[in-house]
């Protein structure tokens, strides 16, 4: 015999059943997000030797979303209907532009804002930058202007014993006193690396932390200084401190954007990236 439901049972089933059909299932948060809150992308000049829709391609297979772009696949100053064809590629591929460069900014300032007007149309919110010691004031403005920030990337070591022009956190946080708040930096993990190749350490953690809150950007690469030569996260060669990392722009809050770049294995790197990415997916589940 079907045994009968006395009535507080019945109720309490069908708020159950409702609630089932109501209320959403939530994934499991390494599903949703397994870069656990960073905005992660490729720096377009990691698949410089394919042309755009090249690197879009690669780019959707590793499964990223993002990526800042550099002049060989979009170049600056496209505008109208053929910026507007490339935005169609990227939508079609599911890649959103949200940084640019590595661009250098001068004192002339209609042309800074030619290319500010550029990375308004794209859609960008931050450039990678060298800018020239007096372009401050005018970027100044056009920060104010279009809401854009201008991250300064330090390159390392350039030649005949000689460090780029913004080598370290220190100098240019000095350089940025009393300009606009949305001038910062887009550290590169690998051309810190590099300065050990001059006898210069510099620890991409401590780097972070100095620039606080003015980190707009992060290429992230691990370096064989030996080699002289880009690793995967994780190769044995490599001294990268992923875990570090993440945890130090948690610690200032970053809001901004991880550009995955990687300098070797030009014809193709998309396996080694994959590893990399592989490898921060891990870093993150380690920072819980």
């Amino acid at each position: 015999m079907t045994p009968v439901l006395d009535r507080r049972s019945f109720l309490l089933g069908s708020a159950a059943l409702a609630a089932s059909a109501v209320l959403p299932r939530v994934a499991p948060a390494a599903d949703a997000d397994p870069f656990g809150g960073f905005t992660v992308g490729v720096q377009s000049y990691t698949f410089r030797n394919f042309d755009l829709e090249g690197m879009l391609k690669r780019t959707r297979e590793l499964g990223l979303k993002y990526a800042e772009f550099y002049s060989k696949h979009i170049p600056v100053g496209t505008t109208g209907d053929k910026l507007k064809g490339i935005q169609k590629l990227l939508a079609e591929y599911g890649v959103t532009a949200n940084a640019y460069g590595v661009q250098r900014f001068t004192k002339k300032h209609e042309d800074n804002e030619k290319q500010f007007e550029f990375g308004a149309e794209l859609g960008v919110k931050a450039f990678s930058a060298d800018p020239d010691p007096d372009s401050f004031d005018s970027l100044d403005k056009l920060c104010e202007k279009y809401k854009i920030a201008v991250a300064i990337h330090p390159h390392g070591p350039t030649g005949g014993g000689k460090m780029h022009r913004w080598r370290d956190a220190e100098m240019i946080m000095k350089a940025l006193k009393d300009h606009h708040p949305l001038i910062g930096t887009c550290l590169d993990t690998g051309h810190l690396i590099r300065a050990a190749q001059l006898n210069i350490k510099l620890d991409p953690v401590e780097q972070i932390k100095i620039m606080g809150p003015r980190n707009f950007g992060l290429h992230l690469k691990d370096h064989d200084n030996k080699r002289k030569t880009d690793v995967p996260f994780g190769d044995p060669a490599g001294v990268l401190d992923v875990v570090g990392v993440l945890k130090a722009l948690k610690a200032v809050k970053f809001a901004g954007y991880i550009s995955i770049e990687y300098e070797a294995h030009a014809d193709n790197p998309t396996a080694d990236v994959k590893t990399c990415l592989d490898y921060m997916k891990g870093a993150v589940k380690k920072l819980g």
